[in-house]
């Protein structure tokens, strides 16, 4: 049997009010004491052509033993008008930001997902897994341009990519919800991603995901 992240979400907050009590809500890192239940609808669903799902994704990739498997997303800013993309190695947390100055329409998101994929050395380019958003449409030209398979979650299941939902909630400590995304730099991003490669991380013994990939960048 499988519980959902939604069940147990559910059964923290009082079910009545949907908040959580006080001495609770403390120990959150976003503070937030009430919650909104998930979304029953999709607005982005099935606009990926012949997307390939996550059940064909190699084994190797979840029980993260071998490094090369990442996966990807976008955090939005104030009225969904900017974003920043965001790439995270599920073996060693290593983390990736992508620069969407002029928006996150499909093309934009095809020419710097690719130029920012081909950074990663060819032996960390194992695969992607993205959500079903629009803004990979052009998912085949980024695999074949990258040279990296690319893999598509079911829609309403965030634990898929729960290194991503982890990591992007870190993300939001610099880049908060209803903010202009827009206004950081490219400069900016890698400022960010450096102090997050940097941090230690209880699920790797306290190493920074930096000590865990730097020998694997340098080949």
């Amino acid at each position: 049997m499988r519980v959902s992240a939604e069940t147990i979400y559910q059964s923290l907050y009082v079910q009545s009010r949907g908040a959580l009590r006080r001495d609770l809500t403390r120990c959150l890192r976003t503070g937030r004491a009430l919650r909104r239940p998930g979304r029953h609808a999709n607005k982005r669903r099935n606009q990926i052509p012949d997307m390939i799902n996550i059940t064909e994704r190699p084994a190797q990739a979840d029980d993260r033993a071998v490094p090369g498997h990442w996966e990807g997303d976008l955090i939005l800013g104030k009225n969904n008008l900017s974003a920043i993309g965001t790439l995270v190695e599920r073996t060693t947390g290593y983390t990736m930001l992508v620069h969407l100055p002029d928006g996150y329409k499909t093309e934009q998101v095809r020419d710097a997902l690719t130029q920012k994929i081909k950074t990663i050395p060819d032996i960390l380019r194992a695969s992607l897994t993205w959500d079903q958003g629009a803004e990979m449409g052009a998912w085949k030209e980024v695999s074949v341009a990258a040279d990296i398979d690319i893999y598509f979650c079911d829609p309403h299941s965030p634990w898929q990519r729960g290194t991503s939902e982890n990591t992007n909630g870190l993300l939001r400590q610099y880049f908060p919800k209803g903010t202009d995304l827009s206004v950081h730099s490219a400069l900016d991003l890698e400022w960010v991603a450096t102090e997050l490669n940097d941090r230690p991380r209880k699920r790797l013994g306290f190493a920074k995901p930096i000590e865990e990939i730097g020998p694997l960048l340098l080949r």
